[in-house]
């Protein structure tokens, strides 16, 4: 079974400019909860600090069998990215003023992945915009879907 995890208000919240995949460095228990499914990435950011990419506020909640060990549940996380598109991230977010924000986390293999998504928020009337364009392509789905059969 495929543990997949998403930010699914970012999509309604943001425009997405610009995707990449980051490894996460997790501890132990992290992991186990993560194959659990037990993580919520609804107010979670990245923040670069001093060449290195750190998510906050991402809540991986402690694993049932941790005892003593177990992890700290909203901690910051390190993500594992080439330095070049650190600073591309970096340059974006500084001059553009955008914001760059965790869309799922997943495992491919063993290893804890996290697409990461450099966005730009969306007033209201885009949000009204874009429910009226998916409301258009869901009829005209149906109705080509009535044509078929």
């Amino acid at each position: 079974m495929a543990i997949h995890i998403e930010n699914r208000r970012a999509r309604h919240e943001y425009f997405i400019l610009e995707t990449f995949e980051a490894g996460v460095m997790l501890s132990g228990t992290e992991v186990k909860s993560l194959r659990e499914g037990k993580c919520q990435l609804l107010d979670a950011y990245v923040a670069i600090e001093k060449g290195e990419a750190w998510m906050r506020n991402v809540r991986i909640d402690e694993y049932t069998a941790g005892n003593r060990w177990n992890h700290l549940h909203s901690r910051a996380r390190k993500l594992l990215m080439h330095t070049k598109e650190i600073e591309h991230i970096g340059r974006s977010v500084d001059r553009k003023g955008l914001t760059v924000i965790p869309l799922e986390v997943y495992f491919k293999g063993s290893w804890a992945k996290v697409k990461v998504a450099i966005c730009k928020g969306k007033a209201e009337h885009d949000k009204r915009q874009t429910k009226i364009a998916q409301d258009h392509k869901r009829e005209i789905d149906r109705a080509m879907k009535k044509a078929l059969r």
